[in-house]
């Protein structure tokens, strides 16, 4: 078990759902934020190890919400995956310029998506505690 925390900003259910069953079952604690501003207070409160991120969020996207978090210095390091349906040419590249530091289309595979995320993990987490 990882016991590292994983942000999810997330606003569709069953794809939180999904998700946190999957990080749980494999040792990892997930914080949940239903959109972006509540992202960006979790993000700041617990500086998680992990930030997964949706970008068509309501109210404000998923591409400023990740320009804000990199704003802040104790948060310029954890990594930031979008995940997301958005899949067009140039989509995977707009995340990467707002601060993502990796993406993942959905719908996500279940059989991949742990060692998808994984990748952008450093080998030893920081064992984010609120």
């Amino acid at each position: 078990m990882s016991g590292r925390v994983v942000l999810l900003i997330e606003d569709n259910e069953q794809n939180r759902y999904l998700t946190t069953y999957l990080l749980e079952g494999n040792g990892y604690r997930v914080v949940s934020a239903v959109d972006g501003r509540r992202g960006i207070e979790a993000a700041h409160t617990l500086v998680p190890d992990l930030i997964l991120l949706d970008i068509q969020l309501p109210e404000m996207d998923g591409y400023e919400v990740a320009r804000q978090i990199r704003q802040v210095p104790k948060l310029e390091g954890v990594p930031m995956i979008a995940v997301t349906s958005y899949a067009m040419v140039g989509d995977r590249e707009r995340a990467l310029e707002s601060g993502c530091t990796g993406y993942i289309e959905k719908p996500i595979n279940p059989e991949t998506f742990i060692t998808e995320i994984e990748q952008h993990l450093p080998a030893k987490g920081r064992g984010g505690v609120l």
